[in-house]
């Protein structure tokens, strides 16, 4: 991500903004390039505010077609069939995100990114991907890691009330200012493959249930093989044995996973916008901190439910 100085035009339109991070940041951002993977709603809250933001490069995967569901969510989907009729979901919202920024190159890439290899994800810095089954996470975490450049990979997913962001930024060293002065940090990150197989007994007492129920519900559509949110309450059922399954094997008690939690999470499949809004912000907001270098990133996982109102970081490694 090193590179040319930012233009005078770039640096006319990014003025407030260098302001706030400095001229090094923006031009990071500037020479920046993104994939992302799955164009939902939170997706499309994300993808505006990086475009915003000032990134090189959009890079955009998803080829199902436009449904009733993706406009409800999806503010980048203009409510006229006629300028998306026959068109993907990648490229409907493309069109959208050109309009933010023409500073921006925004693109299509067609394809099942699963089917991709290693060498497609070297030309980027940052890979986001939604909507995901649990072992087209594990792949493309796999694929990122294999590269000797250092990609930052993240997943996303929001269902309805709720919404999960994991994180891996592999061997990540970046600078914050404590006092008056400038703190050189380190961070290691696990996998996403290999946080989500620590143990549950050895995490504490506190972490957050929405962390066990995702896993019990991603497990559930894997072994189902179905796609990511393809659930309703009649899963209920073989949800909660599988629930039961999995503490015993785990060693903890199953009230760590309320019936209520799993049974929101199995029936609220589509996307709220506020929460969108709000998971799209976090990550838009961590994307920039890790490519820019500055600020305290988030390690490894952010937990949002807007029954309570509250998010959670937590990390989940091997201790």
């Amino acid at each position: 991500m090193n590179g040319e100085e930012l233009t005078e035009q770039e640096t006319a339109l990014y003025d407030r903004q260098i302001r706030v991070w400095g001229a090094d940041a923006q031009r990071r951002l500037s020479k920046s390039h993104i994939l992302v993977y799955g164009m939902k709603g939170t997706v499309a809250e994300f993808c505006k505010n990086i475009v915003l933001a000032g990134v090189g490069s959009v890079t955009l995967v998803d080829d199902r077609a436009v449904t009733e569901e993706a406009l409800s969510a999806n503010f980048l989907i203009l409510p006229d069939e006629n300028l998306y009729h026959g068109k993907t979901l990648a490229e409907v919202c493309c069109d959208s995100l050109k309009e933010f920024n023409p500073m921006v190159h925004v693109s299509v890439e067609k394809g099942d990114i699963s089917t991709f290899g290693v060498e497609f994800f070297e030309k980027f810095d940052v890979v986001v991907i939604s909507c995901c089954s649990l072992a087209k996470k594990k792949l493309i975490n796999q694929k990122c890691r294999k590269l000797p450049k250092r990609i930052a990979f993240y997943t996303v997913d929001c269902r309805g009330s709720c919404g999960e962001i994991f994180v891996d930024l592999q061997d990540y060293k970046y600078s914050k200012k404590k006092l008056e002065e400038t703190v050189e940090c380190q961070l290691e990150y696990p996998s996403f493959e290999d946080a989500i197989a620590v143990p549950w007994k050895v995490l504490p007492k506190r972490v957050s249930k929405l962390y066990f129920a995702m896993r019990v519900i991603e497990q559930f559509e894997d072994i189902e093989g179905r796609n990511a949110g393809q659930t309703s309450i009649a899963d209920l059922p073989i949800v909660l044995k599988l629930r039961k399954e999995l503490c015993e094997t785990n060693s903890v008690s199953e009230s760590q996973i309320p019936d209520a939690v799993l049974e929101r999470l199995l029936t609220d499949t589509s996307e709220y916008p506020p929460v969108c809004a709000i998971i799209g912000g976090i990550l838009g907001q961590e994307v920039i901190k890790a490519i820019s270098g500055k600020g305290d990133p988030l390690k490894n996982f952010f937990f949002f439910d807007a029954m309570d109102g509250k998010g959670l970081i937590e990390d989940i490694s091997k201790p």
